[in-house]
């Protein structure tokens, strides 16, 4: 096989692993006349995701319909949901959705707590632990960093 080509399979094998690290569905990469575009099996749930519509983030007073925040916790006995990629946080699948959870729902580790807009491909972040959410730290349309945390939740 040519230098060349090697060099080409390894990139692609770097991109599926980081695909598998970061539960990624699919990966475009484009650069000037070369494309590349892979594509994982995922479960068999199959979820129909919008592309959210920009919505100007302007602040909003809890309306009645909200749950009210259950006390503040001491941090030490929280545990952080973390961003795994760079992106926009999205609450809901698309605007008219409701959230995918809220403040005093609980969760498990395969629970989708929100989606993250990555070079245009829509990423279900699952929670990861067992909790119930007491702190919802991020908006719609909000950008966030790797690492960031999007939510503190109670441990069970």
């Amino acid at each position: 096989m040519s230098e060349n080509k090697e060099k080409n399979l390894k990139r692609v094998k770097e991109i599926i692993d980081l695909m598998k690290t970061n539960d990624l569905i699919e990966v475009e990469i484009v650069d000037g006349q070369n494309k590349i575009l892979i594509k994982r099996p995922h479960s068999a749930v199959h979820t129909v995701i919008q592309t959210p519509v920009a919505v100007p983030v302007t602040a909003q007073q809890p309306s009645a319909a909200e749950p009210a925040p259950l006390p503040e916790a001491k941090t030490d006995d929280l545990i952080e949901i973390n961003s795994p990629i760079v992106g926009t946080f999205y609450s809901a699948a698309n605007p008219d959705s409701k959230p995918y959870i809220a403040v005093g729902d609980k969760v498990a580790p395969d629970t989708i707590v929100c989606i993250i807009e990555a070079m245009k491909v829509m990423n279900e972040i699952k929670a990861e632990t067992t909790g119930t959410i007491v702190d919802v730290l991020c908006k719609t349309g909000q950008a966030v960093e790797f690492s960031q945390t999007l939510f503190r939740a109670k441990s069970n």
